[in-house]
């Protein structure tokens, strides 16, 4: 029997999540670690699921994943984006209902640098006319 196991990679942030597919019982681990355990809130887990819920494959399959950088939310952001990917591969049918959900597009927002002669990348000194 040949196991069909697909590999994607999301990037959200500053976060990149690796994830690898498998058909199963829908366990997900993360960092080696139950998925409840490292997104504690249910925001975030309901965003992971996202990609299941909108092809109807939620439970289907076990995912593993190891994701490095950024925080909790650009973690979250960059697993969703890997399963989506990881999704369209197993099945290149799932590209429609992924795409109309804007899962497959990578977030490019970004923090903006701090300038020069600034206090932040938009905000000014205080200035002072007299």
């Amino acid at each position: 029997m040949v196991e069909t196991r697909q590999y994607a990679t999301g990037k959200r942030k500053y976060a990149v999540a690796r994830a690898w597919l498998s058909p199963g019982t829908g366990t997900i681990e993360v960092n080696a670690r139950p998925f409840e355990r490292y997104f504690p809130r249910l925001a975030h887990r309901g965003q992971i699921l996202s990609p299941f819920e909108v092809t109807g494959t939620l439970g289907q399959f076990d995912v593993r994943a190891t994701i490095s950088g950024g925080g909790a939310s650009g973690q979250a952001g960059a697993l969703r984006h890997a399963i989506a990917r990881a999704l369209m591969q197993y099945n290149p049918s799932f590209r429609d209902p992924l795409k109309k959900q804007e899962l497959l597009t990578r977030d490019s927002r970004v923090k903006e640098r701090k300038k020069y002669g600034q206090k932040g990348a938009r905000r000014r000194f205080q200035y002072s006319k007299r």
